[in-house]
C-alpha cells in the first residue's frame, strides 16, 4: 500500500454573534492511498497556516507506505526542524497527517485505533462540559454530566462560587485562568488560594505556561492541582512540566501536539511521574474528538476529558456518525479505524472567514477588568 494523494478541508467553525468563536476554523486531512483506503484526521493550532505546512509536507510522503507511522513522523519532523522542534504549525499539521494514518491502519487491519495503540482499559471516556452560569451548570447537571469548567480573566471566583452553591458537592468543578500574560505570578497565587475552599479538581493555567518558573511559584504556594500543556507541542515541548513536576495534570492540545503516538509519549512520561492526563479539546473540531477517545481508551493515568456540549450547529454536519454520549461519559468506538468519516458538502456550506479576531477595545476592557479581579482576590 502507498499513499497517492493528501487532501485538505477548512472550514469556518466559528459564531458571527460570538467573540470567542467569531473566526475559529477546522482543518480536517485525508491522505488516500493506492488500495482505495482513505484515512481522515485534523489539524489544530492555527489552521490557515497549518493547511499551507501539510501542502509542503505532502510531497515527503507520497509513494510511502501509510503502515510505518513512527517512520513517516520522524521523516516530517527533520523536514520541518528549521521552523522550530516545538512549533504548533508543523506539529499541527503532523498532527493530522499522522492521525490519518492511524485510521488507515486500522481500516486496512479491521480494528479500531485503541487495538493498535495497546487496547483498551475502559469503554467510556469520562468527560467534563463548560459552565460560565449556574443556570448552565445545573442544565448540564441534569443531562448527566458530573465534571465542568469554568473560568476567565474576569471574575473567575465569583463563577466558581455560583456554581459550586447551584450544583452542590458531588460535582467536580475546574478553573482556567487561560494563562494571560497580564496576570501577575502573584495574582495567580492570590486567585488560587481563594479558590481553594472549592476543592477544584484542576487550576489550570494560572500564568502563561511558556514561563516554567512561574508556574513553579504557583504550584508550590497554592493547595490546588495545577494543570497546564495545551499550548506546547511534542514531547520536547512539555517535558519541563512533567519532568519538574510543577503540574499535577498535562494537558496537551489532541489537534496540535504532535499526533496520537506523541500523546501517547506524553502521558507515559506523564505516568512516570504520577501527572494525571487530561487533552485539551476546548478550539477542537469533531474527528480530533474521535482520535482522542481511541487514545484515551489506552491510558492509565488518563484523568478526563474536554468536551464542547452544543458547540455550534456545524459539528453536528460534518461529521458521520456522531458520538455516543451518556451520564457525562463518551462512548469508545469499536468500528475499524478511528470509526468516523467527514462530509465534504456540508465542510463546503461553512468556507473560512478568517484566522484571528480581538475586538476593538477588548484589550483595555480585558486588562482593566483583570485589575479589577485582581483586588477582589486580595480582599479574600
Amino acid at each position: 500500500m502507498k499513499i497517492t494523494e493528501i487532501k485538505t478541508y477548512l472550514m469556518d467553525a466559528g459564531q458571527p454573534q460570538s467573540t470567542s468563536w467569531s473566526s475559529r476554523n477546522w482543518l480536517f486531512v485525508k491522505v488516500f492511498t493506492d488500495e482505495g483506503i482513505y484515512g481522515v484526521g485534523e489539524a489544530s493550532g492555527w489552521p490557515r497556516v497549518v493547511e499551507t505546512a501539510i501542502k509542503d509536507l505532502t510531497p515527503l510522503l507520497i509513494g510511502e507506505d501509510p503502515f510505518h507511522i513512527e517512520k513517516l513522523w520522524q521523516k516530517m519532523l527533520l523536514a520541518s526542524m528549521g521552523h522550530g522542534m516545538t512549533g504548533i504549525v508543523g506539529a499541527g499539521a503532523m498532527t493530522g497527517i499522522e492521525m490519518a494514518l492511524w485510521d488507515i491502519k486500522g481500516k486496512a487491519l479491521n480494528t479500531p485505533v485503541w487495538n493498535l495503540l495497546g487496547g483498551k482499559i475502559r469503554d467510556r471516556i469520562w468527560a467534563y462540559a463548560h459552565a460560565h452560569t449556574p443556570e448552565r451548570a445545573e442544565e448540564l447537571v441534569a443531562r448527566g454530566f458530573t465534571a465542568l469548567k469554568t473560568g476567565g480573566v474576569v471574575d473567575p471566583l465569583r463563577s466558581v462560587r455560583n456554581i459550586r452553591k447551584a450544583v452542590g458537592e458531588d460535582v467536580d468543578l475546574m478553573v482556567d485562568a487561560h494563562g494571560p500574560p497580564w496576570l501577575t505570578t502573584p495574582d495567580a497565587i492570590r486567585l488560587g488560594k481563594a479558590l481553594e475552599e472549592y476543592d477544584l479538581l484542576f487550576y489550570e493555567d494560572p500564568v502563561p505556561p511558556e514561563n516554567i518558573e512561574a508556574i513553579a511559584r504557583v504550584s508550590a504556594a497554592v493547595d490546588l492541582p495545577i494543570a497546564a500543556g495545551e499550548r506546547h507541542a511534542q514531547i520536547y515541548g512539555v517535558r519541563q512540566l512533567i519532568e519538574r513536576e510543577v503540574v499535577d495534570v498535562i494537558q496537551p492540545d489532541t489537534g496540535r501536539a504532535g499526533g496520537l503516538m506523541q500523546l501517547k509519549k506524553i502521558a507515559a512520561m506523564a505516568e512516570a511521574h504520577f501527572i494525571g492526563f487530561a487533552p485539551h479539546s476546548g478550539s477542537l473540531g469533531p474527528v480530533a474528538e474521535f482520535a482522542c477517545l481511541h487514545l484515551l481508551a489506552t491510558l492509565p493515568n488518563f484523568l478526563i476529558m474536554e468536551h464542547l456540549e452544543d458547540d455550534v450547529p456545524q459539528r453536528y454536519e460534518v461529521i458521520t456518525p456522531l458520538p455516543e454520549i451518556l451520564e457525562g461519559h463518551i462512548t469508545v468506538p469499536d468500528t475499524p479505524g478511528l470509526g468516523v468519516d467527514i462530509v465534504e458538502e456540508a465542510i463546503a456550506k461553512y468556507p473560512s472567514r478568517g484566522n484571528v479576531s480581538m475586538p476593538s477595545g477588548q484589550e483595555e476592557m480585558v486588562y482593566v477588568r483583570a485589575r479589577r479581579g485582581r483586588a477582589r482576590w486580595a480582599n479574600q
